[in-house]
């Protein structure tokens, strides 16, 4: 065993653990082995029924409010499992501080943080709260109601009946990200060129609608992942891209990230791929593979969410990542999604269908790249050949000119075409 964000062993009972009962309390719940050294190893207690009702004590008489918990005496009445759910009445103190886990480690939260514990506590979010700017208008979100569900009326009662405005706050936060300027951060494009020195082209929407940030990023991308071809008396668009994955993939971003800090959205556009980096973590109550797998959604801006789903930009139920691999079940190489504390990241690779190629050569396929050549040595153990039948493989795919080789002997590399 080794710890985890959410497993911590303490071989002696110190007050230490109240810190990582607070952060349990405070976020996704987790567990504390006594008896158990740094590296897994059961070293027991002397006295378990009496370290149990110290814990006890410790935990009742040091952190508020009461945290919702369960002690258990393990391996032959040696050691003392102490699970630890997630609360209800955030934020769970010990000495008037707050906890979370970072990594393996326990450590207070800053100001921001305590903040969204106590908003959490409340069954609050962000966007709920009032919005600082109250002099706002909404006629980009006016035409969009227009067009896409033939709202002809907009007025006030509008608003309240999409949760942006009510007669005691004013416009709320969701509110001012719709409205036509706001003070709200927004998107940074890049496109590079052959490498990250070159950079195309690169655009920063802010302080604008949410609504125009999607239309305006939909539009860059355009311009660098579709094209026309002219089939006999017909022009057939092309996409490098699905239009459908990035409008996904941007709407997700926006709608799930968190408003509270003032950090863009990055969008990183590479001829081979698109990178969308959204700032914040999953919310509490659902793990990383939950979210990956599709199982479980949980909206952090529920309002903004429920007015895109209205406009059909997105579905509302958590589906995006479920989408986007949809749209690339024929693609040989497959969308990637990583998701850390402070960020999830989407990266879009141009679709690619090579009919052409065997099954293990599809394999190969996956591990080589459009713009930086590939020796062997960076190709063959992320495959299940071995180096000799790595390259027959990729002598193949010369043959049928689906990637170029350069360089002889110990210098060959490989690029796809």
């Amino acid at each position: 065993m080794r710890e985890t964000r959410i497993l911590e062993f303490k071989e002696t009972i110190t007050n230490t653990f109240l810190k990582t009962v607070s952060a349990f309390s405070n976020y996704n719940g987790g567990t504390i082995l006594f008896g158990v050294d740094d590296n897994g190893n059961v070293k027991g207690l002397p006295d378990v029924k009496q370290a149990c009702l110290d814990i006890e004590n410790k935990i009742n008489d040091s952190i508020s409010p009461q945290p919702n918990y369960t002690l258990e005496i393990q391996n032959n009445d040696q050691t003392i499992k102490l699970t630890v759910k997630s609360g209800l009445q955030k934020p769970y103190l010990y000495k008037s501080k707050a906890y979370k886990r970072n990594d393996t480690a326990t450590i207070e939260v800053d100001t921001l943080e305590f903040s969204r514990l106590v908003l959490d506590g409340k069954n609050i979010s962000f966007e709920e709260l009032p919005c600082k700017d109250q002099e706002l208008s909404f006629k980009i979100l006016q035409c969009k109601l227009k067009e896409n569900i033939y709202i002809e009326t907009f007025n006030q009662d509008t608003l309240k009946t999409l949760n942006l405005y009510d007669n005691i706050n004013g416009y709320n936060n969701a509110a001012g990200l719709l409205a036509d300027k706001n003070h709200f951060s927004g998107i940074d494009i890049v496109k590079f060129g052959e490498n990250i020195s070159i950079i195309q082209k690169r655009v920063t929407y802010e302080h604008i609608s949410v609504l125009e940030i999607y239309e305006k990023a939909l539009a860059v991308f355009r311009d660098y992942y579709q094209y026309e071809v002219i089939q006999g008396a017909d022009r057939k668009m092309v996409e490098k891209i699905p239009e459908a994955a990035f409008r996904e993939a941007i709407a997700n971003a926006l709608i799930h990230r968190v408003w509270d800090i003032n950090s863009h959205i990055r969008v990183s556009m590479f001829d081979d791929r698109i990178e969308v980096v959204s700032p914040g973590g999953l919310p509490a109550g659902i793990t990383a593979e939950e979210y990956l797998s599709g199982k479980l959604s949980i909206l952090r801006n529920r309002n903004l969410a429920n007015v895109f789903y209205r406009l059909g930009l997105v579905e509302i139920f958590g589906t995006g990542i479920t989408r986007i691999k949809q749209l690339y079940a024929e693609s040989l190489i497959k969308p990637e999604f990583e998701v850390s504390e402070n960020a999830i990241k989407i990266v879009l690779p141009i679709f690619e269908t090579n009919v052409n190629l065997t099954e293990d050569e599809k394999v190969i396929y996956k591990f080589l790249s459009k713009t930086m050549l590939k020796p062997i040595s960076e190709i063959a153990p992320y495959v299940p050949f071995g180096k000799s039948k790595t390259t027959q493989l990729l002598k193949a795919m010369e043959k049928k000119g689906v990637i170029a080789v350069e360089g002889k002997g110990r210098g060959t590399k490989y690029i796809i075409n």
